[in-house]
């Protein structure tokens, strides 16, 4: 088959975790596009998978829990004619849809506060628009 998928470089899902499924594509192909079962779908199985530790498993549980069924996420490939490049296609997918959900967070946001020159820069830039505008006017108000 096609191997083990690697993830990032410590994360790598064994080939037997791996379903395979082929259908029929309804993509190009021409005149072979009813014969040729050129569709994948892959799947992994996220509550027993040994590639993910506990905090892994769990943040992509959480993460994907729109897109699994039970624990488990499928994606599908049939942009292109041949079964093998279907493949490729499906587990690059598997993986790059796997290396988000167990990214960890981003960094919480330390809120700050503007300096006092550019509070003052900022008023002083109001105040100069806002003459600019008094000045425009006409005065028969």
């Amino acid at each position: 088959m096609a191997g083990p998928l690697r993830v990032t470089r410590s994360v790598v899902v064994p080939e037997g975790e791996l379903r395979w499924r082929f259908s029929r594509s309804s993509g190009p192909g021409g005149q072979s596009v009813n014969t040729a079962d050129s569709r994948v779908e892959l799947s992994l199985d996220l509550t027993t998978t040994v590639a993910l530790g506990p905090r892994q498993r769990a943040r992509a549980l959480d993460r994907l829990r729109g897109r699994a069924i039970d624990g488990v996420v499928t994606v599908t490939a049939s942009e292109h004619r041949s079964q093998l490049r279907n493949r490729e296609a499906a587990l690059e997918r598997l993986a790059e849809l796997l290396r988000g959900a167990i990214a960890p967070p981003p960094a919480t946001r330390r809120p700050t506060r503007a300096t006092r020159a550019s509070v003052e820069r900022r008023i002083a830039d109001k105040k100069r628009r806002a003459r600019t505008k008094r000045l425009r006017r006409s005065d028969d108000d």
